[in-house]
């Protein structure tokens, strides 16, 4: 029967799937089964991150913007589903005789079976990630109006070309053609380049031209602070959780990124990633925190460790391994977190001496431990790993051969064609928002908070108990039990209230 089906045809394949589920056609079916289902699992992951990001980003502003933030991370999903469906999937992987750009597929119009339908929702889940990067980064300050413009330009067309360079067949740079660019192509296996540097080199371009927030680095007349203030978080558990649901997020960004897991190279491509991605995010973890608990001993004399350092270490490392994590052995992939959190360190630092405002440190994390993981795979990647995660032209990283620099030369043709294409296209974008008037929030509307002047009142109900309320309350309580004595904070935060009424 197997003779006179076309398999070709997506109903004509399924009908006789269900028909024949265990012949050897069927077991084509189980694996197809198996592979679809492993996408969906591991782009629901990668979405998840959406939340990772939504807490970590409200966590680290500053209450009165906690709904603003919130709403543009909501937001992030939405305009990125309609820009990548509409455009953003046709300029990625659409067919076309050129290698900057796809020319067809737009709004998913090619599709016809399972694995189309579910290769479109695993690649959304990476163009939302994308867009959400900046999110963070020019918190407290941006208009709505600006955000979403950015945010569907960003998924619909300038992440889009990344992505058909690098990762589509037809790309330039792609390693996934028979005469890659140097014989090798770019090797970004899951997107420290695609993604994270491209988000990052946005998030970097926003923050120049918007500009910090108000009494960051500046006094009121415009004076140069001696010391840049610190706005404190206003939810270290919100920070942290959302650190932890990225963590696990990643394990659908990499593993995930294997696209396939019934066979045996898929698979144990897949299980690598688990373990590099784990590791480099644990190195990363202690080397920030550990390093920046030693710098700030020589200057204090005291010994303190600070939780921001080992949360953006952590996502530093898990940056980093993103494009290697399927191509380098896990001692490396220890090496990599290592100077990912000191990657991270440094970079982070130095946007403050440049008195560029990054609300959660996206750009220390996205945009340098981005290039970081793209040049650590010309140094550490391995020929046979290559073999296994489906690259056919494989050469040995740098350290691995001392005499082989093509791949290491590949690395940084990549991070210059990223950097170069986000650079020149964002840059006027955002000052055009800028020029226009429509980029950044009035000084009046940033100072009260962007919850109250755009969202209709603050995240939280703080607001304690009337005076009245508790004295009328313990005089019941007094009638009925003898004296009873008013909590001094209850008392206080309700006489509070009444002097301030």
């Amino acid at each position: 029967m197997s003779d006179t089906v076309d398999f070709s045809d997506a109903d004509a394949f399924t009908a006789y799937c269900v028909a024949n589920p265990l012949d050897a056609s069927g077991a084509v079916c189980v694996i197809e089964g198996l592979d679809t289902f492993f996408l969906l699992f591991a782009g629901a992951l990668v979405f998840m991150m959406q939340a990772g990001f939504a807490m970590l980003c409200a966590g680290s502003v500053r209450q009165k913007n906690v709904k603003n933030i919130m709403l543009k991370n909501l937001l992030d999903a939405c305009g990125g589903a309609l820009g990548f469906y509409t455009l953003g999937y046709g300029f990625s992987y659409g067919a076309s005789n050129n290698a900057f750009i796809g020319t067809s597929d737009f709004a998913i119009t090619d599709a016809s079976s399972g694995p189309d339908y579910i290769g479109f929702f695993f690649q959304f889940a990476f163009a939302a990630t994308a867009a959400t990067i900046v999110a963070g980064t020019v918190a407290e300050r941006c208009k709505m109006t600006a955000y979403l413009c950015y945010s569907f330009f960003l998924t619909a067309f300038v992440y889009p070309v990344v992505v058909h360079s690098i990762w589509s067949s037809d790309g330039f740079l792609t390693a996934f053609t028979d005469e890659p660019f140097r014989g090798v192509g770019m090797i970004d296996f899951a997107g420290s380049g695609v993604v994270h540097m491209t988000g990052g080199a946005t998030a970097l371009v926003a923050a120049i031209v918007l500009g910090p927030r108000r009494g960051r680095f500046y006094d009121e007349d415009g004076n140069v602070l001696e010391t840049p203030v610190t706005f404190p978080a206003h939810s270290v558990a919100l920070q942290i959780l959302g650190t932890f649901i990225l963590w696990f997020g990643w394990y659908g960004f990499n593993p995930g990124s294997a696209l396939a897991i019934a066979n045996p190279d898929s698979a144990a491509t897949a299980a690598l990633c688990a373990v590099t991605t784990t590791l480099a995010a644990a190195c990363g973890c202690v080397t920030a925190m550990f390093f920046d608990s030693v710098m700030d001993s020589r200057v204090t004399g005291e010994v303190s460790y600070d939780l921001s350092m080992a949360m953006n270490g952590a996502l530093g490392g898990l940056v980093a391994i993103t494009a290697g994590c399927s191509v380098v052995k896990p001692w490396a992939a220890c090496v990599i977190g290592i100077v990912g959190g000191l990657v991270y360190y440094f970079f982070s630092k130095l946007l403050i001496k440049l008195k560029i405002d990054d609300a959660v440190d996206a750009i220390p994390v996205h945009f340098a431990n981005g290039m970081w993981g793209v040049i650590a795979v010309g140094l550490f990647a391995d020929k046979d790993l290559q073999g296994i995660a489906g690259y056919s032209q494989a050469h040995q990283g740098w350290f691995n051969d001392f005499g082989d620099l093509n791949l290491l030369l590949v690395q940084f043709c990549g991070i210059c064609w990223i950097c170069g294409w986000v650079f020149a296209v964002m840059t006027p974008f955002f000052m055009l928002l800028n020029f226009a008037g429509i980029f950044r929030v009035d000084p009046l509307e940033e100072e009260v908070g962007l919850d109250i002047s755009h969202h209709r009142g603050t995240a939280y109900d703080l607001e304690p108990a009337k005076q009245t309320d508790v004295e009328e309350l313990m005089e019941v309580r007094a009638s009925r039990h003898g004296k009873v004595e008013v909590p001094m904070e209850v008392a206080q935060a309700a006489a509070d209230t009444e002097e301030k009424a």
